[in-house]
C-alpha cells in the first residue's frame, strides 16, 4: 500500500460493511468465557471425594443407630465443605471475566471518516483507533502515527518503567512485548505519554492478554501434600474398617448365636476404626487457619493453601509491586561534581543539584501522567518547597516532543519579568549530549556518571538548559544552544520491609527467587538490595535456549531471572515443582496470572494488583506488604505443626478403642464399648482436636528450621511409632483395669463404667501430653483455658452418664465409688508417664523429640 493510500485509510478507517464482515468472521473483541459447570455436576464432584464419602458413610451409620445428633453434625460438615468449595469455584471462574473487563475498555475509533466512541468489544481487525495519554489500549495494535508515545506495559511484561513507542515502518512483523521503540501496543496496557493513531492487529483470544487467558484456562489447581496423604490414609482405613467389621460381625454373631449382637459388634468396630475425625479436623484446622490469616490482612481464597504455606520451600517473587513499591522515584542525582543519594534520610538537597531538579521539572508536563515526570514533581515538592526553583507561574511557549530520532523532550517557558525565554530538556544521556555538544572533559564526566548510575540498576536521564531570545524559535531543538546540567537516576524503590522478610525466609530454609520482566541490571540491583544471591542472573533469552533438563538444573542454584516472558514464568514454576519443591509465587500483573495459578500457592497483591491476578491466586495480601506473606508462612507452619499433633492424637486414641472393641469379641466377654459410647468419646475427641490443639502456640523454632519434606508421608515412621506406643500404653492400662474388674466378679454394668471412665481419663491425659512433643507438662504449660474447658466438660459429662440413673441406664453403667474413681485417675496418669519421662530425658540431652511436623518424616 502506498503512503498516500495508507494516510487516507488512517483518516477514514473501515466502512460499516467491512466492520460487519470482519466481526462475522472473527467474532467480538473479547475473551471466550469458559462454560460453567452446573450446580449438580459440581455437587456430585464434591460428594465423590473420599473425605466426603467417609463423612456421609459415618453419618449414615449414625442414622441407622438412631443417633441423629451425631449424624447431623457429620452431614453438616459435608454441607460446609460443599458450600465452601462451590464458593471458591465460582470465584475462580470470575478470573476470565476480570480478564475480559480489563481487555475490553471503550475506544475512540475512526470509521467512515468519523470518530466515534464504541465499546472495546465492538472493535475488529483493521479498525483505526485514536490513542491519547491515559487511555487503556483495547486490543493489540500497530502504531501508524504517534507523537511522544509511551506505554506502561508492566501488566504483560513486568517492566516497571514505561517504554517508548515508534511508528510502524510498514515492514516490521508483529512482535511480542518488551523493549523500547517497538511500533506495537498490547491490549490492557496503558498509554502514559503522547498520542497517535493505531491499527487493530489482533482481537479477543488472539491478543497477548488472550494468550495468557488461554494458559490460565488450561491449568488445574494443585492438590496439597496434606490432601493427597489424607486421601490415601482415609481410603486405606475405610477398606480395613469395612473388612474387619464384617468379619467381627459374622464371628461374634456365630459364637454367641445372637445376630443382632454380632451386627452391633461389627458396627462398633467399624466406628472404632473409621477415623471420621480426620476430615473434620483437617477442615476445621484449615478453616480456623484461614480466619487467623485474615486477621493479619492475608486472605486465603482456597482453604488448602493454608497448609501449603507452611510447606513452601521456594518463594518466587515478582520484582515490580512485590519487592518494590511499583512507583518511580528519583534515587540519585549527579551534578557539578556532587553525588546525592536521594533515597537516604529525607533532608534538604545541596544547592549544587537544585538546578538539575529544577530543569528536570521544567522539562516535564505541569500536570504529569508519566510516572517519571511525577517522580520529578514529587521530589521538587518535597525537597525544594519554599525555594526559587519551583515555577508554577511560568507559561509553556513551545514543546519539542520526543521522537525516535531525538530521545529527548524540550520545553520552552516564558518567565514573568524576564525578556529571554528559558528552555529545559530531559532525555536519554546520549540524546542530551547530542543537543549540548559538550567538550571532551565534560563528556567523559557525563559518561562516567551514566555508567555509575546504570550499574546500580537505575534508569538514567540527563538534564540540560538554555536561555534563548524571545524571537521565532528554531524548528529543531539543536538550535537552542543547550547546556548540560546533570543526571537523574530513577528507580522503583525496594519496599522497606522486603530485606528483613527475605532474611527471615533464609533463616526458615526458604529460598527466595526473583522472576521479573525487567532488565537484568535493574533486577540485579534490586535483588542485591533485598539480600538475594546475585551470583548469576539468567535472562528470558537464555531460558528459551534451555532444554527441560537444563532448566531444571538452572533453577536449583539461580535466584534472579530477568527479561522473562509470561510463559517462561510458568516454565520456571513448573521446573521448580518438577524438582520436588513446594512453590509459592507472588505477583500483581496480568502476566503473573498463569504462574500464580500453576504454583502450589499463588499469592496476589491485593491493593495494587489486578483482578486477574487476585482471582488466579490462592492467597491475596490485602496490604501489599511482603512481610505479611512471611507471617503467613509462619502461621502456616504453626497450623501444620498443631494439625499433625492432633492427627497423631487421633491415631493414638483410636488404638485403645479398637482394642476395647476386639478383645471382648475374641474372649467372648461382655462388650465394653457400644456405638453410643464411641459417639460420646467423639464429643471429647472432636473438640480436643479442633479447639485445644489448634490453639496451641507455635514452637520456638518454627522459623528457624527448614521446611518439612514435601515427599514425606503424613505419618512418618517416628510419628507412627510414638503414636502407636501411646495408644498401646493406654490400651494396656485400660485392659488391665477391665481384666481386674472381670476377674474380681464385678457386675457387667460396673465393669463397663470402670473401664470406660479409665479410658476417658486416659484420653484426656493424652491431650495433655501431646500438646508438645518437646516440653514436659509444667504448671506454666497448663495455663490454657481451652484445655481446661474441654477437660471440665468431659468430666462433667462423665459424671452425668454414670450418676444420673436415666443416662446410666442408656449407657448401661453402674455408679462408681471413690476408690474406683481414684483407680481411674491413677491409671490414666500412668498411661502417659513413660512419654513425659522420655521428654524430660531428651530435653536434658538436648535431643528432645520434636513435634511431628519439624522435618516431615516424623
Amino acid at each position: 500500500m502506498s503512503d498516500a493510500n495508507r494516510t487516507d485509510l488512517d483518516l477514514t478507517g473501515l466502512t460499516r460493511e467491512e466492520v460487519a464482515g470482519r466481526r462475522a468472521r472473527d467474532g467480538f473483541n473479547e475473551l471466550p468465557a469458559e462454560g460453567r459447570r452446573g450446580i449438580v455436576r459440581s455437587l456430585l464432584a464434591i460428594v465423590r471425594e473420599p473425605m466426603s464419602l467417609l463423612l456421609l458413610g459415618c453419618g449414615g451409620i449414625y442414622v441407622v443407630l438412631g443417633d441423629r445428633q451425631e449424624a447431623a453434625m457429620l452431614l453438616g460438615f459435608v454441607v460446609f465443605i460443599m458450600v465452601l468449595t462451590l464458593v471458591q469455584e465460582r470465584k475462580t471462574e470470575r478470573a476470565l471475566e476480570a480478564l475480559h473487563d480489563l481487555a475490553s475498555p471503550r475506544a475512540l475509533v475512526i470509521r467512515d471518516g468519523k470518530r466515534e466512541r464504541v465499546a472495546g468489544r465492538e472493535l475488529v481487525r483493521g479498525d483505526r483507533i485514536v490513542l491519547a495519554e491515559g487511555d487503556r489500549v483495547p486490543a493489540d495494535v500497530v502504531v501508524l502515527r504517534g507523537s511522544n508515545l509511551a506505554a506502561d506495559e508492566s501488566l504483560v511484561t513486568g517492566e516497571s518503567i514505561p517504554v517508548r513507542k515508534a511508528v510502524w515502518d510498514g515492514a516490521l512483523p508483529f512482535a511480542r512485548p518488551g523493549g523500547e521503540d517497538l511500533p506495537f501496543m498490547y491490549a490492557g496496557t496503558l498509554v502514559t505519554a503522547g498520542g497517535g493513531i493505531a491499527r487493530v492487529h489482533a482481537t479477543g483470544p488472539h491478543t497477548e492478554i488472550g494468550r495468557i487467558g488461554r494458559t490460565m484456562q488450561a491449568r488445574e489447581s494443585q492438590e496439597t501434600p496434606l490432601q493427597r496423604e489424607a486421601r490415601r490414609l482415609v481410603v486405606k482405613l475405610a477398606w480395613i474398617a469395612g473388612a474387619t467389621s464384617a468379619l467381627a460381625a459374622i464371628g461374634y454373631g456365630v459364637a454367641t448365636r445372637d445376630v443382632l449382637e454380632g451386627v452391633l459388634a461389627g458396627l462398633t468396630l467399624a466406628m472404632a476404626i473409621l477415623p471420621n475425625e480426620f476430615p473434620v479436623v483437617v477442615t476445621m484446622f484449615l478453616a480456623l487457619g484461614a480466619w487467623r490469616l485474615s486477621r493479619r490482612r492475608v486472605l486465603a481464597r482456597h482453604i488448602p493453601a493454608v497448609e501449603s504455606l507452611g510447606a513452601v520451600t521456594v518463594l518466587c517473587v515478582d520484582k515490580t509491586g512485590t519487592l518494590t513499591a511499583n512507583r518511580m522515584t528519583v534515587s540519585r542525582i549527579r551534578a557539578n561534581g556532587h553525588i546525592v543519594d536521594v533515597a537516604g534520610p529525607r533532608r534538604s538537597l545541596p544547592e549544587a543539584v537544585h538546578e538539575t531538579v529544577e530543569y528536570g521539572i521544567l522539562a516535564s508536563r505541569p500536570d504529569p501522567f508519566d510516572p517519571m515526570e511525577r517522580a520529578f514533581r514529587e521530589l521538587g515538592s518535597e525537597r525544594l518547597a519554599g525555594t526559587e526553583h519551583l515555577h508554577d507561574d511560568w507559561l509553556l511557549v513551545r514543546e519539542y516532543p520526543l521522537t525516535r530520532e531525538q530521545l529527548a523532550v524540550v520545553h520552552v517557558w516564558r518567565a514573568p519579568g524576564r525578556t529571554r525565554l528559558i528552555a529545559a530538556a530531559k532525555g536519554a544521556p546520549e540524546a542530551i549530549a547530542g543537543l549540548c555538544e559538550p567538550d571532551v572533559h565534560e563528556l567523559v564526566r557525563m559518561e562516567d556518571g551514566v555508567r555509575a548510575l546504570a550499574s546500580a540498576g537505575l534508569r538514567v536521564l540527563a538534564v540540560a538548559r538554555a536561555e534563548v531570545d524571545d524571537a521565532p524559535l528554531p524548528d529543531d531543538a539543536r538550535g537552542l544552544d543547550l547546556r548540560y546540567v546533570g543526571l537523574l537516576g530513577l528507580s522503583d524503590p525496594l519496599r522497606e520491609s522486603a530485606a528483613a522478610a527475605v532474611a527471615e525466609c533464609r533463616s526458615a530454609g526458604i529460598r527466595v527467587v526473583m522472576i521479573t520482566g525487567d532488565y537484568p541490571a535493574t533486577a540485579e540491583a534490586i535483588a542485591r538490595s533485598a539480600g538475594l544471591d546475585t551470583t548469576r542472573v539468567v535472562t528470558g533469552a537464555e531460558i528459551a535456549a534451555m532444554s527441560a533438563e537444563e532448566l531444571g538444573a538452572c533453577v536449583r542454584d539461580t535466584s534472579v531471572f530477568a527479561r522473562v516472558l509470561p510463559e517462561q514464568k510458568l516454565s520456571l514454576v513448573d521446573a521448580l515443582a518438577h524438582n520436588g519443591e513446594i512453590v509459592a509465587m507472588t505477583g500483581d500483573g496480568v502476566n503473573d496470572a498463569p504462574a500464580l495459578k500453576a504454583a502450589h500457592v499463588g499469592v496476589a497483591m491485593g491493593a495494587h494488583g489486578t483482578d486477574v491476578a487476585r482471582e488466579a491466586a490462592a492467597v491475596v495480601l490485602l496490604e501489599d506488604d511482603f512481610a505479611s506473606l512471611v507471617h503467613g508462612v509462619r502461621l502456616g507452619r504453626r497450623i501444620v505443626d498443631n494439625l499433625k499433633k492432633a492427627l497423631a492424637y487421633i491415631l493414638a486414641v483410636h488404638l485403645p478403642i479398637i482394642g476395647l472393641t476386639l478383645v471382648p469379641i475374641v474372649l467372648r466377654w461382655p462388650l465394653v464399648l457400644m456405638p453410643i459410647h464411641i459417639a460420646f468419646l467423639h464429643l471429647v475427641i472432636d473438640p480436643a482436636c479442633s479447639v485445644v490443639f489448634e490453639a496451641q502456640p507455635e514452637e520456638a523454632d518454627v522459623m528457624l528450621r527448614p521446611p518439612r519434606n514435601p515427599r514425606a508421608p503424613l505419618f512418618g515412621p517416628r510419628v507412627l511409632g510414638i503414636s502407636t506406643l501411646q495408644g498401646l500404653s493406654v490400651l494396656c492400662v485400660v485392659l488391665g483395669v477391665y481384666v481386674v474388674a472381670v476377674r474380681s466378679g464385678e457386675a457387667e454394668a460396673e465393669t463397663r463404667a470402670l473401664t470406660f471412665a479409665t479410658f476417658l481419663i486416659s484420653s484426656l491425659a493424652l491431650i495433655f501430653t501431646n500438646r508438645s512433643w518437646s516440653r514436659v507438662i509444667t504448671s506454666s504449660s497448663l495455663r490454657d483455658p481451652t484445655l481446661w474447658a474441654v477437660t471440665a466438660g468431659a468430666l462433667a459429662f462423665l459424671a452425668l452418664v454414670i450418676y444420673t440413673p436415666p443416662l446410666a441406664e442408656v449407657f448401661r453403667f453402674a455408679p462408681l465409688g471413690h476408690l474406683d474413681l481414684a483407680l481411674c485417675f491413677f491409671a490414666g496418669a500412668l498411661g502417659i508417664t513413660w512419654f513425659e519421662i522420655l521428654k524430660l530425658v531428651g530435653s536434658r540431652r538436648r535431643l528432645a523429640p520434636r513435634p511431628p511436623v519439624l522435618h516431615g518424616a516424623g
